[in-house]
């Protein structure tokens, strides 16, 4: 694993109904890339050229499934090393979440969920959580950041808050973190989690880059839609962030419902605008170091296991949670 030590600057998602408006937009340093949506032999024309400019892109995973009991499968890994090579990327990508369950660890049906779901902040996850970060930091060729997801439900029995299970992570693994704002603010509406507490608790040094994207509330809920402006509260906590530590790169997600490019870099500057107001001074962080991370249990594994397939078995096949 390599150090990170290079600033990405501000970026945005590229996804190919805006791939042109994104090569046109000036001030962008970087884009990032769903891992899953581009194949190493024939990337898009467009990324292409945008590496020919200089233009750095990052491979973004949402399959891994790295908060899941099972470890890693190792060819989702090696896929995903091969897209980090393609695109000569300086890190990978990839989220706090489960997206699987069941299987042979609780003998029933393997399910998956088509979702990004949330870990139980609990001992028995962030042990799993630890050990399965180990193995994958060891099969990819660059650093690798993780990201805090959106929530619209909170696990009863958790152990600690968002911050410090962020914090312990970071400390047992030295993984980099993807701190995206805007799910920040999706877990203070849906679960009344302050933002700035969380921010106070996680080690802000360790960031890797920030998203921000849009959403909407419903019903007295937030939904993290990707597909709507960057509303005033969520640049609330990028200034927030920004006055703690300088992030090495700031990156607007937009997933669908693209507006013309206009509106898109109008939120670009606001960005800008947001980070260089609030801008703290540059913190030092060294990147991962070859810490021992202890396996997890069996039974660590198997007791996140039943709850994880509870929770998705009652989501997709009606079962009582």
């Amino acid at each position: 694993m390599g150090q990170l030590t290079a600033r990405l600057g501000t970026g945005i998602g590229w996804r190919p109904e805006i791939a042109g408006a994104v090569e046109d937009m000036p001030g962008i340093d970087w884009v990032e890339v769903v891992a899953e949506n581009v194949c190493p032999g024939h990337l898009p024309d467009s990324l292409l050229r945008l590496r020919e400019r200089g233009v750095t892109v990052v491979p973004h995973g949402v399959s891994l499934g790295l908060g899941g009991a099972d470890r890693p499968d190792q060819g989702r890994l090696t896929a995903l090393a091969e897209r980090a090579e393609a695109l000569g990327a300086p890190l990978v990508t990839e989220h706090i979440a489960y997206v699987r369950a069941g299987g042979a660890l609780t003998a029933t049906q393997p399910l998956e969920a088509g979702h990004l779901l949330p870990v139980p902040r609990t001992r028995d996850a962030l042990d799993v959580l630890c050990e399965n970060v180990r193995i994958a930091q060891d099969a990819l060729p660059v650093p690798l950041a993780v990201e805090n997801i959106a929530a619209l439900i909170s696990w009863p029995g958790e152990e600690m808050t968002e911050g410090q299970f962020l914090y312990e992570l970071v400390e047992r693994t030295g993984v980099r973190l993807l701190i995206d704002v805007a799910n920040l603010h999706t877990n203070h509406v849906n679960r009344g989690e302050d933002p700035a507490k969380a921010l106070d608790e996680l080690p802000v040094e360790a960031i890797a880059y920030v998203h921000v994207a849009g959403g909407f509330e419903r019903d007295g809920v937030w939904h993290d839609s990707h597909a709507h402006p960057v509303p005033e509260p969520v640049l609330a906590i990028l200034a927030d962030l920004a006055s703690r530590v300088s992030p090495p790169g700031v990156l607007l997600e937009r997933d669908e419902n693209f507006p013309e490019p206009g509106e898109l870099a109008r939120e670009l500057d606001a960005i800008r605008a947001t980070v260089k107001t609030s801008d703290a001074a540059d913190a030092d962080f060294g990147g991962a170091e070859d810490r021992a991370v202890p396996a997890a249990s069996d039974a660590a594994r198997q007791r996140t296991a039943v709850a994880q397939a509870a929770l998705l078995s009652a989501l997709v096949a009606g079962t009582p949670a």
